[in-house]
């Protein structure tokens, strides 16, 4: 049914509720906004409307700002709003107005319109909207539940709101697991209630659903999406670190420990439930169904609780204990909501209780007179911390002993000291053994001892040692004969005396048995078996009497009370005395006080009751003494082995005096007892204690009554109990069955029923059950054949009492199976887990049985009587094989930093179908440039995190393994398992899994690229890299770092010295060159790359990086000069390097800028250490005047024999200002000459010259050795004005036919090798090459050799004008040698060596001058200028004008201003006036633009050219590669003499002309080239020409053409049939003129045939010959080579533009050409 929903409404709410013709409605709002100062709302909205009404609302403009607002308004376009007529309103500050709006509806719509305001700053309009009554409810859109437990709920709220104008109904449509409440209301328009939604899952899953609302008439449907996460809970039991018993339970998280608890006592302890999950966790505490007979002592309040999200919940358990010296076990189950899973929890506790003990447990009181009495003490200590409870079994009040405090407490881990009191009232021997009552406790006796005389009678006095003695012949059945008869038969000999001084019988009648001995007896059954309580004793009674307890009910009539008759027997062979103790104030006597009993004989006594008042309670223990007449006097004991001690007699007797109908006092008391008795086995006594504690103020007399229970025996029966005291009774029972027994006792008090109390008791025998788990079968799971399985296997003691097991397995099992343990105890409750092994020695099937025996402990096997129980186990198992495989045999870490380490994983596989348990093994190898055995006894630089473990059947592992190598080498780890097996088999051998390999690597850095720049700009770059030794740099980076190195690994400050220590042996240099004074610095770019595969650290550290900052008071004063001298470089901060450190990561680079400041005369020297992380580098860097790269200079080897020895250089730089002239001496050199038989082994082409500043001189050398070995000679060097130098040359000859192939000594260039490729430009140039550095290798003599490379231009906005400087040598050259780049743009450059004829090396150093384009066009511009007025002048004479006509205007041109202006004297002026002259001066002068420093570029060309044989011998494979370059010599001309004179004399003309071609210049020779390449590339575009080609490819051969020869075509004039006779034709002109004369003669009309055919053919062989000559001349061949390397030169720049794509597969269709024939002419020409 629906529910109408109470209304919520709040004024804060920014939804209010509106009042319409009797019904609340609700309105938003009002949204006011301020444009310009005026506050006003930006809607005015219509509810509630209907036709044919007006409804006026009144819109309210507000001037908030502090000046007057003027506005205008429009009025509404339509008609439906209507407003007063629009006119200017003006507001004062703080004022307001309301203008009326009046909306009239002609129809039922919805209505819009607006007013516009206009004011000065602007327009604001206010939107009018009536609005129709509607249905819509709002809440959001969706919602999310916190996460939720399966079985669980959560829930959350959520507003709906009814946002329309109607009542409205609805109704919610949800899916399970959700519900909302409530599902169904009605809510008036404006108002909201509030939904409860319920999340309850039973599944764990993401749920994501929709709840459908169903509102409105007619029904409209709106959804809300449900978002909400069910999981699954995981609790985890958390027991205390302080609640375990001992260390070997504290890896247990699950056993909570009570320890020791005093019995009766409650100990609390408390659990911590953790719940792991995102979500909370209901839970339930349950323990498993028990039986009735359970005896509880473990208790848990909390049945239900909830465990927080990844919290805990703290859970409380209660050890009550009630037997003492019982171990108990108990489980309790934590079970989440759901049952889904559990936690078991296992308690565990001991129950501990009073441990009293006697000092002593005998007072011995000697012998005193009658009427005396003596006083002994006794000692009672409690070694427990447990109080006891106390009492002794006599009444001090009726017997001759009495203790001053019988009944009591005895506080825990304490001693109280009694007194122990003799009176006796007879002169007898006196012993009484006394049981002292201890509650929870087993009794102690204590035995009373004394003697009493008189004058006339004295009894042989009693000992301990006679009382020992009497214990031992009772046991051996003698103390039935008095001490005369012993004494007879001792002398007689029918008695001995054994080694202890005690009676026996002969050996004869014991018959080699033994002498029994007195046994030690527990107290509970001397207790309790005393034959009167019990039908059963330990001794037979010396003694007896009728009757132990007598009561005499109600005496109400005091002198009508019957005496107690008593019979007392004598049950020995001698005669007895008895005598009563009798007190006066006792009113139980007996008569006759004393009397002799004969042997076996009977006496009767009478026991008076006469009590002195009425209504009175009475109990008393009545006491006698009955010892043999005998020992009246100690005369009549001749032997004292033959003493015995008197027996006590008790009697407890009780009446009262309660006259009938009278109410008896009412009892107030305690009892203190547990209702279940302590576990036996069957047929076994169990005994409990009842503590009975008298609270009221009267005496109390208890009595039990057995009537309905007689198997529970209760001693004492009855008893009387003072106020304030306590009585302990003891119960025993036997049960006989293992079902339980249910016992009542009634406890009557005060003899009156209506004060009966029943004592419930239960008692049981406890049964030998065991649980075996699984209902006894234990399956494995299959197992590798030779290696074992275990298995756990629970076995449970269902009872209370400790069980004892052995398990037994077959003799032919023990190969296959075992059990830890095999035997051992099981706690009362307490489930045990073993370990099964199963161990298949093949591959089948198992079916394997075993028993386990259980027995309680004080049963024997071996003892007939030995109750066992057997249960049998059925186990089943597999024998497999399976072997253990790695996903990838081969793992490869790849490189891994040496002392770092690195991890990697590989997975293991089993492909059996059995689990594995393998032993990892891994064996080292290092391979690599090192000492095998050095590195053998390296140690593993391998870890595994496991080497021993199991791999799951079919499963696989993952094995992480780290690595540290600590070498700089490779290693291979060969991963192997063994499986381990009891015995020895095939399986016990080592099997390789798979193989790791990694490599040890340092951080690697190498320089890569350098240039320079500033006063160094002049520095090649191959000398470059020679001053810094980049080379050896390299090379020690590549090296591994010394122990010494790795120091520090990383950059610190490690010394106080102004000078570190440097622990490293490399020392380079990083010489900047030299410079005059105070020029710009020298600066010098490298680029550093990280040319390995880590990430590498470096620093430039400073000395001062180096020193660690101590006080200024440690330091010292004193300074020596290298100190001095490196303080005032880093305080003048010469040397700086930016940046000093960085991070590189593999295959980054970075630039680092060294510079060096000339502001000092001298050589300026400072250490800077290069650190790498894990390596270290030391540099130092240096600057001088003059430098020699190095004072020895090594020549390439040269092979002995050589023809020709190539030219070799020696450079020297002039690092001054100044052109500087060197001299050879070459004394030396003839010295060497002369020890050689005058040859030249070392020769300098040119030993003087000159360097001009900032530049390298090249020393061109020949080394020539005659002989196989080392040549050396010391050559001094001088410099005009300047320091000398003593260079050491040396040069070693080889014999390559002794050598061989070994002999690798062809290198084009020196051990020094810049980079070939461009990395680094000069900085503040965005000018670089392609390639800095051209090698052209091994080249023959005159071999030309040309190279294409680029000048790029990576400026934006600035174009270049460059210039190469080639020098005057004609060997190479750059074309074109200048030019102008524009911005963005490169141009193609041509290198061209022409190699002389001479075998040389060639290391020549190109530099490229690069200058901006805009001081060259300033430049031109200035020139311009210049030329201009320097012919320009100006006409002074003013009477010009007037000879021309005046109707034209004379026209005057203003000039721009001089150059210069002419010194013209001026008057002294002001400085006001002299600084506005210097400006106008200024402003008139154009000023000569100042050239710039020009940037230098060096562009690095190594060669070597080979004599041609050489070079064939070598590199014949090469030779076609190169094109032999000779210039037109007159040597060429004389070679075309040899065509004889005839010729000459036919053709003088042709031969001239021909002759002539070898002296064409370079303009003729470009002409031509760039004729042939038009004439080329116009073929190439000309579509009939490729038309032509393709129709010649195509055309089939003539037939004829097959059988043309060079002689058919001389005969082809000849007659078909007839041959002709001639002489054969010669080559020669004279031989062809004979011929035609001697034809001329014979036939005259043939003649003129013969001749013509002659003369063609001698044209044609005329033409062949001259065409080869042709050919064969070098003007040919160069203009051959020169088109065909324009042509490829052509394409590759056309496909460096992206004009062509070498790589692309041909067209079949050829596209047009991307330019003109113009500008492919224009092109080239500029080319040219």
């Amino acid at each position: 049914m629906l529910t109408h929903l109470n209304r919520c409404t709040t004024g804060s709410d920014p939804l209010q509720r509106l009042s319409y013709s009797g019904r609340k409605q609700s309105a938003l709002r009002k949204n006011k906004s301020i444009f310009a100062g005026i506050e006003v709302v930006e809607t005015l909205n219509w509810q509630g409307w209907c036709l044919g009404r007006e409804f006026t609302k009144h819109l309210t403009l507000r001037n908030v700002c502090l000046k007057p607002q003027k506005l205008k308004f429009r009025p509404p376009t339509t008609h439906f709003f209507i407003t007063i007529f629009p006119q200017p309103i003006i507001l004062s500050p703080g004022m307001s107005i309301a203008l009326p709006v009046i909306f009239r509806p002609l129809e039922k719509k919805e209505y819009e319109d607006s007013i516009l305001f206009e004011k000065q700053e602007g327009e604001f309009s206010v939107a009018l909207r009536a609005k129709l009554p509607h249905l819509d409810l709002l809440f959001p859109d969706s919602i999310q539940l916190p996460a939720c437990a399966v079985h669980d709920y959560t829930e959350a709220c959520f507003t709906v709101y009814n946002d329309g104008d109607l009542l409205t109904c609805f109704s919610w449509e949800a899916p399970s697991p959700f519900s909302l409440l409530p599902t169904r209301g009605i809510l008036d328009p404006g108002e909201k209630c509030t939904v409860k939604v319920i999340f309850q899952p039973v599944v764990a899953l993401v749920y994501d659903v929709s709840a459908i609302c169903n509102f409105g008439d007619p029904c409209e449907k709106k959804a809300i999406r449900l978002k909400a996460v069910a999981k699954y809970p995981h609790l985890l039991v958390n027991v205390p670190e302080d609640s375990f018993e001992d260390a070997r339970l504290k890896s247990f998280q699950d056993v909570l420990s009570f320890g020791s608890v005093a019995v009766g006592k409650t100990v609390e302890k408390c659990v911590q439930i953790f719940n792991v999950s995102v979500v909370r966790a209901p839970f339930t505490v349950n323990r498993p169904k028990e039986g009735a007979y359970r005896d509880n002592v473990f208790s848990c309040d909390v049945i239900q609780a909830t465990a927080p999200a990844r919290g805990a919940s703290v859970i409380p358990f209660q050890f009550t204990p009630h037997t003492v010296g019982l171990k108990s076990v108990d489980y309790f189950t934590v079970m989440p909501s759901g049952n889904n899973t559990r936690s078991v929890l296992k308690v565990t506790g001991s129950c501990k209780g009073p441990q009293v003990s006697f000092q002593h447990p005998l007072v011995y009181f000697s012998c005193i007179n009658l009427g005396e009495y003596l006083i002994q003490p006794l000692e009672m200590t409690n070694t427990s911390d447990v109080p006891a409870y106390y009492q002794f079994d006599i009444d001090c009040k009726q017997s001759v002993f009495s203790i001053d405090c019988p009944c009591g407490i005895l506080d825990g881990l304490s001693t109280i000291t009694l007194k122990v009191t003799f009176q006796p009232t007879h002169p007898i021997i006196c012993h009484r053994r006394v049981a002292c009552l201890i509650h929870h406790q087993d009794p102690l006796f204590l035995d009373l001892i004394g003697t009493c005389h008189t004058e006339t009678m004295n009894p042989l006095i009693l000992t301990l040692k006679h009382l020992t003695k009497f214990r031992t012949h009772m046991a051996r059945g003698l103390t039935f004969f008095p001490p005369d008869i012993l004494c007879t038969m001792l002398k007689e000999g029918k008695l001995l005396m054994d080694e202890n001084g005690a009676l026996t019988l002969p050996p004869e009648i014991l018959e080699d048995k033994p002498p029994e001995e007195y046994p030690n007896i527990e107290p509970m059954v001397e207790y309790f078996h005393d034959g009167v309580s019990s039908d059963f004793a330990m001794f037979p009674p010396h003694v007896s009497l009728s009757v132990k307890e007598f009561d005499f009910g109600c005496c109400a009539k005091l002198e009508e009370i019957e005496p107690l008759p008593l019979s007392v027997t004598n049950h020995t062979k001698g005669k007895v005395t008895v005598i009563w103790t009798k007190k006066p104030s006792s009113p139980f006597q007996a008569i006759p006080e004393s009397s002799d009993i004969p042997p076996l004989k009977t006496m009767a006594f009478r026991i008076t009751f006469q009590p002195t008042q009425l209504n009175s309670l009475y109990t008393a223990e009545l006491e006698g003494f009955a010892f043999y007449k005998v020992l009246r006097n100690y005369n009549n004991i001749e032997e004292s082995v033959t003493m015995c001690p008197s027996w006590s007699l008790t009697i407890r007797l009780c009446g009262h005096t309660f006259e009938p109908g009278l109410q008896h006092l009412i009892p107030r008391y305690t009892m203190d007892y547990h209702e279940v008795f302590p576990p036996v086995c069957r047929n076994t006594t169990t005994y409990r204690s009842i503590l009975l504690c008298n609270v009221g103020c009267t005496a109390v007399h208890f009595h039990m009554d057995r009537e309905k229970c007689p198997a529970v025996l209760v001693k004492p029966n009855c008893a009387s109990v003072a106020p304030g005291s306590h009585q302990i009774f003891l119960l025993s029972t036997c049960p006989v069955d293992t079902v339980t027994q249910h016992h009542i006792l009634s406890l009557v008090p005060n003899y009156c029923s209506s004060f009966t109390k029943e004592i419930h008791l239960k008692s049981r025998a406890e049964p030998l059950v065991l649980l075996l788990e699984s209902d006894g079968n234990l399956y494995f799971k299959p197992t590798c054949v030779g290696t074992f399985s275990s298995r756990t296997f629970t076995i449970k003691n269902c009872t209370r009492l400790p069980m004892l097991f052995r398990w037994k397995i077959q003799q032919l099992d023990k190969r296959f199976l075992s059990v830890q343990p095999a035997e051992g105890t099981i706690l009362p409750n307490e489930a045990l887990a073993q370990t099964w092994t199963f161990t298949p020695s093949e591959q089948t099937k198992y079916l394997l049985r075993s028993w386990v025996t259980v027995w309680r402990e004080q049963d024997l096997p071996n003892n007939k009587t030995f109750e066992s129980t057997r249960y049998m186990l059925r186990m089943i198992g597999e024998g497999s094989f399976g072997t253990l495989t790695a996903q990838e045999e081969q793992v490869d870490v790849g490189n891994i930093l040496v002392g770092s380490t690195q991890s990697c994983e590989v997975t293991l596989f089993n492909s059996g179908a059995c689990s594995l348990q393998y032993v990892l093994n891994v064996e080292q190898m290092i391979t690599g440039p090192c000492d095998p055995e050095e590195v053998a006894s390296d140690p593993l630089a391998i870890t595994l995190d496991h080497y021993k473990g199991i791999v799951a059947a079919r499963g696989k592992i993952f094995l992480r393994a780290t690595l540290k190598p600590a070498r700089q080498l490779h290693y291979s780890w060969t991963i192997s398992y063994v499986i381990p097996t009891p015995i020895a088999t095939t399986l016990g051998e080592k099997r390789s899994v798979c193989c790791v390999t990694a490599s040890g690597i340092y951080p690697s850095i190498c320089i890569t690229d350098a240039c320079s720049t500033g006063s160094a700009c002049g520095i090649s770059k191959l000398h470059l890299w020679r001053l810094f030794s980049l080379d050896t740099l390299n090379q020690y980076l590549e090296r591994d770092p010394t122990p010494q190195e790795l120091t520090f690994r990383v950059p610190t400050r490690h010394s106080v010295e102004r000078i570190p220590p440097v622990y490293t042996p490399v020392m380079l240099d990083f010489n900047f060159g030299a410079a005059p004074v105070g020029s710009a610095p020298s600066v010098v770019v490298l680029m550093l790359q990280n040319n390995g595969t880590i990430p590498v650290n470096w620093a430039f550290l400073f000395p001062s990086d180096q020193k660690i900052d101590i006080e200024y008071w440690a330091e010292s004063a004193e300074f020596d000069p290298s100190e001095l001298h490196q303080m005032r470089i880093q305080d003048n901060q010469l040397f700086t390097v930016s940046p000093k450190s960085r991070k590189l990561l593999p295959g980054e680079e970075q630039t680092i800028h060294l510079s060096h400041r000339h502001d000092f005369i001298g050589t300026d020297r400072l250490p800077v250490l290069l650190k790498v992380s894990h390596g270290i580098v030391t540099t130092e860097s240096q600057c001088r005047y003059i430098h020699f790269t190095s004072t020895k200079h090594i020549f390439t080897p040269i092979a002995i024999g050589t023809y020709d020895p190539p030219k070799q250089i020696y450079e020297l730089y002039n690092g001054g200002s100044t052109t500087a002239v060197y001299e050879i001496q070459v004394d030396a050199l003839t010295k060497v000459q002369e020890e050689n038989y005058q040859h030249a082994v070392f020769s300098c082409l040119n030993p003087r010259g000159e360097i001009g500043p900032g530049l390298t001189a090249h020393t061109e050398w020949i080394f020539s050795p005659l002989e196989a070995k080392m040549y050396s000679v010391e050559v001094p060097i001088h410099i005009l004005e300047g320091d000398s130098a003593l260079i050491t040359f040396q040069g070693i000859g080889f014999d390559p036919s002794v050598m061989g192939e070994t002999a690798q000594f062809d290198k084009v260039v020196s051990s020094t090798i810049p980079p070939v490729s461009a990395k680094l430009t000069v900085p503040g140039l965005t000018v670089y090459l392609s390639q800095p550095r051209i090698c052209l290798g091994n080249i023959p003599v005159y071999g030309k050799c040309s190279r294409l490379f680029f000048l790029n231009n990576a400026s934006e906005n600035e174009a270049i004008i460059f210039a190469w400087r080639t020098g005057t040598s004609n060997v190479l050259n750059i074309t074109p040698e200048s030019g102008v780049v524009q911005a963005g743009e490169s141009i193609q450059c041509v290198l061209t060596l022409h190699a002389s004829e001479r075998p040389c090396f060639y290391n020549v150093d190109l530099i490229c001058e690069v200058r901006i384009y805009q001081y060259e066009k300033e430049l031109k511009e200035w020139e311009n200028e210049k030329a201009r007025q320097a012919v320009e002048f100006t006409i002074t004479e003013k009477d010009l004008n007037t000879k021309k006509n005046r109707k034209e205007p004379s026209k005057v041109r203003e000039t721009l201003p001089p150059i210069k202006n002419p010194q013209v004297p001026h008057p002294p002026v002001s400085r006001s006036e002299r600084r506005l002259l210097k400006d106008k001066k200024a402003s008139r002068l154009w000023a000569k633009p100042d050239p710039p420093k020009p940037y230098l570029m060096h562009l690095g060309v190594t060669a070597r050219s080979h004599p041609i044989d050489d070079f064939l011998a070598t590199y014949s494979d090469d030779f076609p590669q190169y094109f032999l370059f000779r210039k037109a010599a007159r040597t060429n001309a004389t070679d075309t003499a040899s065509l004889g004179r005839s010729k000459i004399k036919r053709c003088p003309t042709k031969v001239r002309s021909w002759s002539e071609l070898g002296s064409y210049t370079e303009e003729e020779a470009q002409l031509v080239t760039d004729m042939l390449s038009i004439v080329i590339k116009g073929l190439l575009e000309e579509t009939q020409f490729q038309e032509a080609v393709t129709r010649s490819l195509v055309e089939p051969i003539p037939y004829f053409c097959q059988f043309w020869s060079e002689e058919s075509a001389k005969q082809r004039h000849s007659p078909g049939d007839t041959s002709i006779t001639s002489p054969p034709l010669v080559c020669s002109p004279k031989g062809r003129l004979e011929s035609e004369d001697f034809r001329g003669e014979a036939s005259p009309a043939g003649t003129l045939d013969l001749q013509e055919s002659l003369s063609v053919i001698i044209r044609k062989e005329q033409f062949s010959e001259q065409k080869e000559c042709m050919i064969r001349m070098p003007a040919f061949a160069n203009l051959t080579e020169m088109v065909l390397d324009n042509t490829i030169q052509n394409i590759l720049v056309e496909a460096s533009r992206g004009e062509v794509v070498l790589t692309a597969r041909p067209r079949v269709i050829a596209l047009p050409p991307p330019y003109s024939q113009k500008s492919i002419l224009k092109n080239c020409r500029r080319e040219g």
